[in-house]
């Protein structure tokens, strides 16, 4: 196989500002220990971080055991999740949530209210007769009703599985029915976009469309909109909480039983429930809180990831929970009643550590680049990025514009599988080049490999990005299906490696630049090219907003790239060919001929997930002429997809 080409060039770099790497958790000569250390044994690393970090009730005996792609961390070790997340942070003077509404309504909860919420709410649930290992469905908004329900159900060993609460009835029947869950916990409505969306009736929908294993739902009453109530499955939040506080002793569970399951879309086929353990995900979950973000009791973090997804998990509940900092959760849209919402929110609360996905930022851009200016962001110290690539004009915009110039910013590489962060700057120790996640953390060991199975070593050349040794916080297989859990990410390269699906390449500095997802390469002329950065070179362009790049089929060259580009509002106007012909000749010199897309569509939006990513196997399907095809069940905005079509 040819290796994937790059002519894509950044040079800018940033280092730490002193100020930071004053008071950095990661530092040179902190880095340098946990180094050699895990060159020295990587199962005495590991555990030494383990027995630091996480309150155990019995002890465990090694570290890692087991073979490739079953492997076991922490095995005899006992612990439970919700202990360490809540009952060991009561003394914390420190507010554990911050929730504010749509409708910017505020509510403050201490670690100690966090602790009687979880104790009463376990309580209700251990009434219902569910047993440990029962899954549980949660389908609701990010309030702080929905981390007590998660955490109730790690307190009692029950195993949740959360359900974005924007997906349909068929979507949310469809995962009920993979995990046979015995309980739905739900909302009656919520508002998004200043409209009020009916999650009630989602779930009854699905029930009623044959969810034989559903035993009852909890309604959760989070607005004044009247819902239908069937007294022989539904329960009211409210009234099944006891009218005296009850403490529920935590189960005790072992290291690798099951945490969670969460639902990720394939390409093809139903989604896949990929299966979280206990110790090992929470491990990773703090040491990259700690490490990545630089996370201190004192701070003030907002991810703004929905609980829904695995940042929501991670780095909303888990991960911030257990070092016992103070989170911030919005329930409500980026853009309503205002675009500059999120600064807003910064500006009241005090925001310490910012965390969002660069289509966000994207879009926050295209709708007012200046908006920032009008609040003080000075709180922030610390700004990370996380869902996929961000381009170098997004990130200079939001060290600027957010940052002032003088936070680090954290460009995060992992996925749903991963559990927690795998490649991102160390902001106290690590220089940062726009565009790049950087290298690998402490005790990740990651490779980019050709479809032999050779690794590659040359400077920007591109192949597949492989993991080549365990991790704590790795997924343990898909729910009820271990021959689709072998094929998609071992079976490859004969279980030597971890499979993440994207593809990479190397810079001089050693630097990891994600190139795109496996099958979003595109050979033009022989030439295998990553659509991640024809896609960065295109939104380099100053009118250019967001880009999405995609092959078709060319009678001369084989392939030929097609680029979907959104243009800033303030540039609208101009789509046309004019500004095709500029944006090709645009690319032309940031790569080079061979990356010119040979069509260019304009659109007022892009497809997109609920969590914000590009669905890019769509754009092909469109370009090539092609039906939709595969699951769509994650997807945002279905109108565009007719708009798109009409590009052609």
């Amino acid at each position: 196989m040819k290796n994937i080409e790059s002519n894509f060039k950044e040079s800018r770099k940033y280092k730490p500002n002193k100020k930071f790497c004053q008071q950095a958790t990661v530092n040179d000569i902190f880095f340098s220990n946990l180094c050699k250390s895990y060159q020295k044994d990587p199962n005495v690393f590991w555990s030494k971080l383990a027995n630091e970090e996480i309150k155990w009730i019995d002890s465990f005996k090694s570290a890692c055991t087991g073979n490739a792609p079953y492997f076991e961390w922490f095995k005899e070790g006992k612990l439970n999740i919700s202990e360490n997340c809540v009952d060991r942070h009561i003394k914390n003077r420190n507010d554990a949530i911050i929730h504010i509404s749509e409708d910017n309504h505020k509510k403050v909860i201490s670690y100690n209210d966090l602790y009687i919420h979880v104790n009463n709410f376990s309580y209700s649930l251990s009434s219902l007769g569910l047993k440990k290992g029962s899954r549980v469905i949660i389908y609701m908004p990010t309030i702080p009703e929905s981390i007590i329900a998660m955490l109730s159900c790690a307190r009692l060993g029950l195993i949740h599985s959360v359900v974005f609460a924007g997906f349909s009835s068929e979507s949310l029947k469809n995962r009920i029915n993979d995990c046979q869950a015995e309980l739905v916990i739900t909302v009656d409505a919520f508002k998004r976009n200043g409209k009020i969306i009916r999650a009630k009736d989602t779930v009854d929908r699905a029930i009623e469309s044959g969810c034989s294993s559903v035993k009852k739902s909890i309604v959760f009453n989070n607005s004044d909109e009247k819902v239908s109530f069937n007294p022989k499955i539904d329960l009211w939040w409210h009234e099944i909480i006891p009218k005296e506080n009850h403490l529920i002793s935590p189960e005790i569970m072992s290291s690798e039983d099951i945490l969670f399951i969460l639902y990720t879309s394939g390409s093809t086929g139903k989604p896949k429930g990929i299966v979280h353990s206990s110790a090992g995900y929470l491990l990773n979950c703090i040491l990259t809180n700690k490490w990545v973000f630089d996370l201190k009791k004192d701070d003030i973090f907002w991810c703004t990831a929905d609980i829904g997804w695995i940042t929501g998990h991670s780095y909303v509940v888990y991960g911030p929970l257990a070092t016992g900092s103070t989170i911030l959760i919005y329930d409500g849209a980026p853009t309503y009643p205002k675009v500059d919402r999120f600064w807003e929110i910064i500006n009241e609360n005090s925001v310490t550590i910012f965390y969002t996905a660069p289509t966000a930022l994207r879009t926050l851009m295209k709708l007012g680049e200046n908006k920032p200016d009008n609040y003080d962001l000075s709180s922030l110290r610390l700004l990370g990025t996380v869902g996929e690539p961000i381009n170098p004009k997004a990130w200079m915009w939001y060290r600027k514009k957010i940052g002032n110039n003088n936070c680090p910013i954290v460009d995060t590489w992992w996925q749903t599988e991963t559990g927690a962060n795998m490649i991102a700057p160390l902001p106290g120790i690590t220089e940062t080049i726009p565009g790049t996640c950087t290298t690998p953390l402490p005790g990740i060991e990651a490779a980019i490999i050709d479809n032999e199975g050779n690794e590659i070593s040359t400077i920007n050349q591109g192949g597949n990005l492989v993991i080549k040794k365990p991790w704590p916080s790795m997924l343990r297989g898909i729910w009820g299906d271990n021959n689709r859990y072998e094929d998609t990410y071992w079976k490859k390269y004969n279980n030597k490696y971890y499979i993440t699906g994207d593809t990479a390449r190397f810079d001089e500095y050693g630097n990891i630049w994600i190139m795109g997802r496996s099958d979003d390469v595109v050979n033009i002329s022989g030439h295998r090219l990553g659509t991640m950065e024809i896609e960065s070179a295109i939104v380099s362009h100053e009118y250019v907003a967001e880009a999405a790049v995609v092959s078709y089929k060319h009678d001369i060259k084989g392939e030929a790239i097609h680029a979907f580009v959104t243009l800033a509002n303030k540039y609208s106007d101009k789509a046309g060919a004019e500004v095709a012909d500029e944006i090709r000749g645009w690319v032309k010199t940031k790569i080079g001929s061979i990356a010119k897309p040979e069509k260019i569509s304009f659109s007022t939006s892009l497809p997109k997930t609920r969590s914000g990513k590009i669905m890019r196997r769509l754009l092909r399907n469109i370009a090539r002429g092609e039906n939709i095809s595969g699951d769509t069940s994650t997807l945002e905005n279905e109108d565009i997809l007719d708009q798109l079509k009409k590009t052609l």
